[in-house]
């Protein structure tokens, strides 16, 4: 199922703080990803995802909007096999993509980088779990 729905979102404030501080990061420019678990279990899916553009990139809501939707879209096409692991080993996490180039990259390149970003998240877990 390839959808990004409400409950998949990273939105509260409190848990993108919690992020900023205390969670790890994995960068391939142009998208950095920061993680950490998540302390409420309850939901339905294994991950929230956020995204964001800084503003001091770019200036333009247009420009910082069409960046947020093409992560958005590569993410949500390319998740599945990350939804599986964490559901494999009854982990729950929170992500959030930060688009760090000052230019709009084509899809493709964005949809690989985000790509990489989720396997080397995924390798990382494998490590975690490994040590466990």
């Amino acid at each position: 199922m390839q959808t990004l729905g409400k409950e998949e979102r990273l939105k509260k404030r409190k848990v993108i703080e919690a992020l900023f501080k205390n969670g790890k990061a994995i960068s391939a420019n142009p998208v950095r990803l920061i993680w950490a678990e998540m302390e409420d279990k309850t939901g339905k899916f294994p991950l929230q995802a956020g995204f964001s553009v800084s503003k001091r990139n770019f200036k333009k809501a247009v420009d910082r909007n069409k960046c947020k939707r093409l992560m958005r879209e590569a993410f949500r096409k390319n998740k599945t096999g990350i939804y599986e692991f964490l559901e494999a080993n009854d982990l729950h996490y929170s992500i959030l993509f930060i688009y760090t180039q000052k230019e709009i990259a084509p899809y493709k390149s964005v949809e690989e980088k985000i790509i990489l970003a989720i396997r080397r998240f995924e390798e990382e877990l494998k490590k975690k779990i490994e040590k466990k």
